[in-house]
């Protein structure tokens, strides 16, 4: 039963992975066995995070492409499977947020939010599962939210790119199940990370949150990576279009 976890011999990659959400679930995946492929904006930061989990005698690589352009999508993909190795896993995490009233909410942010978080999860999906499918196989792993299923004040945009997310994912689904591809996602609730520093910080946010989560807490982020281990493993062979939700109960509680 353990080999059902076991990413031995698979590559990963993994957008948005030089910090927060990203880097745990490279981490995890690289401890299973993954050799794992960071991206992002930022060759400094990747750098510092490969370092971090080459530390840990794990094999990892860098791809510091933007993930809101095709092109470069496309010729960075294809570059990984022909000079590292073909991508069994992919992790859409990039994201980004931005808090304001709905009524004043800046146009380009808008734009922003819906290129980072969703026209991404599409450019990059597309371009890997090219290659997945020519294989019969591959686990793709699209980074939803809680709110996905639920809304809250100064982030109606967010929210309606991450409940976009979730019906990619089945759409995804639907279209590459029957090719041996299985798509799901992930819906974190509210986890320590630096997109959520300013939340962090605000007491009254947090004894809110504390209060309205059943966990009574704000998640860690190692409590993600078994989520993501079964989802890129052979446990979750017939597992397709769902969205499991990590919150601490934060979704099924009034």
């Amino acid at each position: 039963m353990p080999t059902l976890f076991d990413l031995t011999g698979r590559t990963a990659l993994i957008t948005g992975s030089s910090q927060g959400i990203g880097y745990a679930l490279a981490e995890g995946l690289a401890a299973h066995g993954a050799t794992v492929i960071l991206n992002g904006r930022s060759p400094e930061k990747l750098d510092a995070a490969v370092k971090t989990l080459a530390d840990q005698d794990y094999t990892t690589h860098t791809a510091p492409f933007d993930v809101t352009h095709a092109e470069a999508i496309e010729a960075s993909v294809a570059k990984i499977e022909a000079e590292i190795a073909p991508i069994d896993i992919l992790v859409n995490n990039a994201g980004m947020q931005h808090r304001a009233s709905l009524e004043d909410f800046p146009h380009d942010k808008w734009d922003d939010l819906l290129k980072t978080n969703l026209t991404s999860v599409f450019y990059v999906a597309q371009a890997v599962a090219r290659f997945m499918l020519t294989r019969g196989h591959g686990k793709i792993i699209n980074i939803a939210s809680a709110t996905s299923e639920l809304a809250r004040a100064s982030v109606a945009p967010y929210t309606a790119t991450k409940g976009a997310v979730k019906s990619l994912t089945r759409g995804m689904a639907t279209d590459w199940a029957k090719h041996g591809l299985q798509v799901n996602a992930i819906g974190p609730g509210y986890f320590k990370t630096p997109l959520n520093k300013a939340l962090m910080e605000n007491t009254e946010f947090t004894a809110w949150l504390e209060s309205r989560t059943p966990a009574g807490r704000w998640g860690d982020l190692d409590e993600l990576k078994g989520a993501a281990v079964f989802l890129a493993s052979d446990a979750s062979n017939f597992v397709n279009g769902h969205t499991l939700y990590v919150d601490g109960g934060l979704t099924i509680s009034l």
